[in-house]
């Protein structure tokens, strides 16, 4: 799946509108209809009443499109307005227009005191649309807009955030000064690299993605892609009918100290589930019980000590050094910890065609 930045974003809603000639005033359309469906499906039960929290851009359009399908639903619905309805202009202008020919309520908020009655309706809002600020947003929220975010954020409602929830850095994820706390997030067009990343992921809730129009023609060149189970299932090569597990390679995981089998463990686990035909799990002698008790596919390799320790000893390079014969490849390292025996077992010798992987923490032997 393509991801975008803010700026990829923008570009795409242009090209769309300006080179395929679909009108902005459908995709805004298109992006309110669909956030109502997404809504409804999220909250089956929802009789009101609906606070929609706009502000002049086209996020604050997209939701007067959403209070509008709400409004003809019958539900009780009010959009607080951050801005003077005269500051609202273009498409978002067009749908605001609408809500006032329908009768659907729309308070200003341009002071402290408007914000303190506004607050009181959204605390007892069964749902709030949070359609403040869209991804264009690239500096700090302040003032009344951050004084409602924050207050928002503390308020028992769930909130459904119009595109990505308000103050979220579209780029990067991280809160510009503060950002709306979402349980869903309907998404346009594609997802941005904001909702994916940390902190942002956690701002977002369930996340939505929606078509609005935009030709996926255009998405072509984008270059950033998230990774799916499905895509990664392609790159997986085809496991022939008449194979058995040697056909796979067998791994050698050198791993385990006292009180760190389960390092050796979740390795050696690891690499079955990701196709591993045989897997051995060489562990200091003491330790070989335990992980016989954990594991039931992988194999064990019981090696010699250090004195007076549960911890790989000089004396198991020689057997190791005999058992890797003909194995294809060594993880060596999880859990194995630093006792000086331990790192004293480093001179062990690289078969050569062999693929060795070791642990960070574990001094490199070569």
């Amino acid at each position: 799946m393509k991801l975008v930045t803010a700026q990829e974003m923008r570009e795409l809603d242009r090209r769309t509108i300006e080179e395929v000639g679909v009108p902005s005033l459908v995709l805004m359309e298109n992006a309110g209809r669909t956030t109502y469906q997404i809504l409804r499906r999220e909250f089956p039960n929802l009789g009101g009443p609906v606070a929609v929290a706009a502000g002049r851009g086209n996020n604050g359009g997209d939701g007067f499109v959403v209070a509008r399908y709400l409004a003809n639903e019958g539900l009780p619905v009010t959009v607080f307005l951050l801005a003077r309805k005269e500051q609202v202009r273009g498409d978002a202008r067009v749908n605001l227009d609408i809500l006032d020919h329908l009768g659907v309520e729309v308070k200003e908020v341009l002071t402290e005191e408007a914000l303190s009655p506004a607050l009181h309706y959204l605390s007892r809002a069964e749902l709030v649309v949070d359609a403040l600020l869209g991804t264009g947003l690239n500096s700090p929220v302040r003032g009344l807009m951050a004084a409602l975010i924050d207050r928002l954020n503390r308020l028992r409602p769930p909130v459904l955030a119009v595109d990505i929830p308000s103050g979220l850095s579209a780029d990067t994820g991280e809160p510009l000064g503060t950002a709306v706390q979402a349980q869903v997030t309907v998404t346009y067009g594609l997802p941005k690299l904001g909702q994916i990343l940390p902190p942002g992921r956690e701002h977002v809730g369930r996340l939505w993605l929606v078509d609005i129009s935009i030709p996926p023609a255009l998405t072509r060149e984008l270059q950033l892609e998230l990774a799916e189970a499905g895509e990664l299932r392609e790159l997986l090569p085809p496991r022939p009918f008449a194979s058995h597990k040697g056909t796979f390679g067998h791994l050698v995981v050198l791993a385990g100290s006292e009180g760190k089998t389960g390092a050796a463990t979740l390795t050696a686990e690891g690499a079955l589930r990701t196709g591993a035909g045989l897997v051995t799990v060489a562990c200091p002698m003491s330790l070989n019980d335990v992980l016989e008790e954990k594991l039931t596919e992988a194999m064990t390799l019981p090696v010699p000590e250090a004195p007076g320790a549960r911890a790989v000893g000089v004396k198991a390079l020689e057997p190791l050094t005999e058992f890797l014969a003909g194995k294809t490849a060594l993880a060596l390292g999880p859990g194995l910890g630093t006792h000086p025996e331990t790192q004293a077992s480093a001179p062990i010798r690289k078969p050569r065609n062999w693929f060795v992987i070791w642990c960070a923490a574990c001094p490199s032997p070569w």
